[in-house]
């Protein structure tokens, strides 16, 4: 009996929150049935799912890169060509295709149509090194890659010989998807037996990239989404994350369901992404907080010339948000501001509200619709609110394990999200870093993200960046790399975090940095820095100091 209450009311949320965001419409009988029939027969992936809107709504634009605009009737037709195209070159069921792809059609063409033949995606990420990109694709082995003409000479040394180009800038020796689609029969494909599986590579922060398969979401990751983030269908957005990164493809999974249409430029550059937003007139804007960080860094004039009053949601996601960043946003812009902590393996384990972050702008929100979170101690226990442990997620949006036969620890059907918090009073979760982050020094704990959003607080410093190093006196000490916009000295940033933090968290070693090494989805490449050494002039404080 619990159990028929438990779906009754998971099917009443269900039906409140598409209703919200306006997905469930009376279509005519005809377009219903077609709906039924493409679902039933091609699933909710990228075949399926791009194909409903085809049906749904043909004439709709559905995707606006720089080339223009191109419909869901002229996307759907363009992916049979290709597949066809594809199937011809030996691509079939159970294969992998690896696509290396900036922001544009050209992405979401090879999507489609790789999906369409029942084979597996590959997203490679656009900053990875040659070796690093040799690496995977050996481990991975893809059985071709559809690549922008740009990263030829990275893949130069990879173990692939088919290879079709995505985007050139001019006239090609190589086979390109357009000239694929355009030799070949744009009519209806049978579906294949298996649906193709989407594989996101890690970001490699803390080790190789690994590849993280999953089967299709299906409706719960949108609901899931939606239950705290109040997007609309038929809205434009214009999707700034890049698309190989879990964020980036959320968004692009998420139009398939509320037929936006989505508007992607090739690479990010802030003052061209206000403008897009503005002039494409979008109600949307899905970015990664450096993103953020680098618009509001335009400074008063620049972005006084821009108008983004029709901008109701701006979705941030990727690496921490710092919460002096959310409130400057909020600020200049308005409460429009989502920030959503998850990872490539756990999916969405929280959505902070503008609610949220006014209240508290360093927390991470609350678990949205169908998403457990617990904090557990290095037992398993479940630890009471205020007390940090390690941060355990359920949902139906799980990775199936890494490619390489890896996996995430499980508890009770909760998979770690290699991080560390605590839920507050008020039920919102607070993150407080990797849980191998953490650095033991004199015998005190001492999470580096603390000391971060400490130092980023003061006026004069634009980012910060800590890491624990090896120290033959207490273990481990603390050395924070501060990006700063103003003229501070090493002892005054010490003497503000000993305003604000224990002594034995205030950071022995500051070294000033024009920038902070990221990879392209924002986040800190905290093990370039660990490896930094002292003779590029760390500054040390007085013998005696009291270290962390």
């Amino acid at each position: 009996m619990a159990a028929l209450a438990g779906r009754a009311s998971g099917i009443a949320t269900t039906v409140r929150v598409l209703g919200g965001a306006g997905v469930i419409r009376p279509y005519g009988p005809r377009t219903l049935l077609g709906i039924g029939r493409t679902v039933l027969r091609w699933g909710t992936g990228p075949a399926g799912g791009f194909a409903t809107l085809a049906t749904r709504a043909p004439h709709q634009v559905g995707i606006v890169d720089e080339l223009g605009e191109l419909t869901w009737g002229e996307l759907h037709r363009r992916s049979n060509s290709l597949a066809r195209a594809l199937s011809e070159r030996g691509i079939g069921e159970g294969d992998s295709v690896a696509v290396m792809c900036r922001n544009h059609r050209g992405f979401v063409d090879a999507s489609i149509a790789v999906a369409k033949l029942g084979a597996d995606i590959l997203y490679l990420n656009t900053a990875f090194a040659g070796p690093q990109l040799v690496d995977v694709l050996e481990r991975e082995a893809p059985a071709m890659v559809i690549h922008d003409e740009e990263f030829g000479g990275l893949l130069a040394g990879a173990p692939v010989e088919r290879r079709v180009l995505a985007w050139t800038d001019g006239e090609s020796a190589h086979e390109t998807l357009e000239q694929l689609m355009g030799a070949h029969d744009e009519s209806d494909l049978p579906p294949p037996q298996r649906h193709a599986r989407v594989v996101i590579l890690t970001s490699g922060t803390t080790g190789a990239p690994k590849g993280a398969p999953r089967n299709e979401a299906g409706i719960d990751a949108a609901v899931s989404l939606l239950s705290r983030m109040p997007l609309r269908a038929g809205w434009r957005t214009h999707i700034a994350a890049p698309l190989f990164h879990t964020w980036g493809f959320a968004h692009l999974a998420l139009a398939m369901l509320l037929g936006s249409t989505v508007v992607l430029r090739r690479s990010f550059d802030p003052v061209t992404a206000l403008r897009t937003v503005q002039d494409e007139r979008c109600q949307s804007m899905v970015v990664i907080p450096v993103m953020l960080q680098r618009m509001l860094a335009l400074g008063d004039e620049e972005l006084s010339r821009v108008d983004l009053s029709r901008v109701e949601v701006v979705a941030s996601s990727g690496s921490a948000l710092p919460a002096t960043l959310a409130e400057a946003w909020m600020d200049r812009f308005g409460d429009n501001l989502y920030n959503i902590y998850g990872s490539t393996e756990v999916a969405y384990a929280s959505i902070a509200t503008p609610e949220d972050l006014r209240a508290d702008p360093t927390s991470a929100g609350r678990p949205p619709y169908g998403t457990v979170v617990r904090i557990l101690d290095d037992a398993g226990r479940e630890l009471p609110r205020g007390e940090t442990g390690r941060i355990f997620v359920g949902n139906g949006l799980l990775f199936e394990g890494y490619t390489n036969g890896g996996f995430k620890e499980v508890v009770d059907g909760l998979m770690s999200s290699g991080d560390v918090g605590w839920f507050d009073e008020a039920g919102r979760l607070h993150v407080a870093g990797r849980d191998d982050d953490m650095i033991v020094s004199g015998g005190e704990n001492v999470f580096p993200q603390e000391v971060e959003d400490c130092l980023v607080a003061h006026e004069l410093v634009g980012e910060v960046a800590a890491v624990g190093v090896s120290d033959a006196d207490y273990g481990q000490r603390l050395r924070a790399f501060v990006v700063r916009t103003g003229d501070v000295s090493e002892d005054d940033l010490r003497d503000h975090v000993k305003a604000h933090l224990a002594r034995f968290k205030v950071p022995r070693e500051i070294v000033f940095v024009d920038e902070l090494p990221r990879n392209a989805t924002g986040k800190v490449l905290k093990r370039e820095l660990a490896a930094w050494e002292d003779e590029q002039g760390a500054q040390h404080p007085e013998d005696g100091e009291e270290p962390a």
